[in-house]
């Protein structure tokens, strides 16, 4: 393992709803990418050899988050993992970035390191021609629009390799979704209650708004109620329940002995799956 240092980053302060590239930093070390003078259409890789090594250095798997979705919720900073697995003739040097969305990468969202120093991956070589370098990318709520959600967000990258030829990359696809924190509970009542008495099993979806910075009911989606006999610890689906059109859920089952019910949600592109505490029934 070698851990190789960028020259300049982007800015350490996210700038997911920037309507302009970060200003760059200055580094130390020679033979590092210039991230901020690349996106911003500026100067040139070591040697002028920018566009000329396009042919031989390519990225050949973008890896986030270890390959799972990010869940976000309204407030929380989320720091994960963007790796980029990339070849040369002469073998990798280094490789930085960070993730974008929108028309083109100068009026993107951004999804950057949260300091310069982050921008320092670490390189694991593949063999003598391919290297994996990871970096530390951070997600800021605050920055985040409902519209990044559920879609695969590009990834930029700047690499360079052991000759000192350089490439810029914009248009890289990486492999998750970014999507809105989930949250699911339930309520059985009346409790303790009388056999073959009703059983009222309330709760609600809620997931994390990004416009609004505020959680809000999920609407019209099918969660499944199960339930768990006492001394046992499996599950069974009981039936399967819409939520309202704020987001609540409400239905009625026959109590029949000893139990634990629970609401499951299976998730969609922009909201992970989740699952509520369980709500212990007595029956006499």
């Amino acid at each position: 393992m070698r851990i190789r240092a960028t020259v300049a980053a982007l800015s350490g302060t996210l700038a997911l709803s920037a309507l302009a590239v970060p200003a760059a930093h200055a580094g130390d070390g020679s033979a590092a990418p210039r991230l901020a003078a690349s996106v911003a259409g500026g100067s040139e890789a070591a040697g002028g050899q920018r566009a000329a090594a396009a042919g031989d250095i390519k990225v050949t798997k973008v890896t986030v988050n270890d390959g799972k979705d990010v869940s976000i919720g309204t407030t929380a900073k989320k720091r994960f993992k963007l790796a980029f697995t990339a070849t040369a003739p002469s073998g990798i040097d280094v490789t930085s970035g960070f993730l974008w969305l929108g028309r083109d990468v100068d009026s993107a969202a951004l999804i950057t390191p949260a300091t310069p120093a982050e921008y320092n991956p670490t390189c694991v070589d593949v063999n003598a021609t391919t290297s994996t370098c990871t970096l530390y990318v951070t997600a800021d709520p605050s920055r985040l629009r409902n519209s990044g959600a559920g879609v695969r967000w590009n990834a930029w990258a700047a690499v360079t390799d052991n000759e000192g030829k350089q490439v810029e990359l914009e248009d890289l696809k990486s492999d998750v979704r970014l999507q809105r924190a989930s949250r699911l509970t339930v309520n059985a009542s009346p409790e303790p209650v009388k056999k073959g008495k009703t059983i009222t099993v309330a709760g609600a979806l809620t997931r994390a708004n990004w416009d609004t910075k505020k959680y809000a009911g999920y609407t019209k989606q099918s969660v499944k109620l199960q339930f768990k006999k006492k001394g046992t610890s499996a599950y069974t689906t009981v039936k399967t329940v819409k939520t309202d059109t704020k987001g609540n859920l409400r239905t009625t089952v026959k109590a029949s002995v000893d139990g634990t019910f629970r609401y499951v949600f299976a998730g969609t592109s922009t909201t992970p799956a989740v699952t509520s505490a369980g709500d212990a029934v007595d029956v006499r």
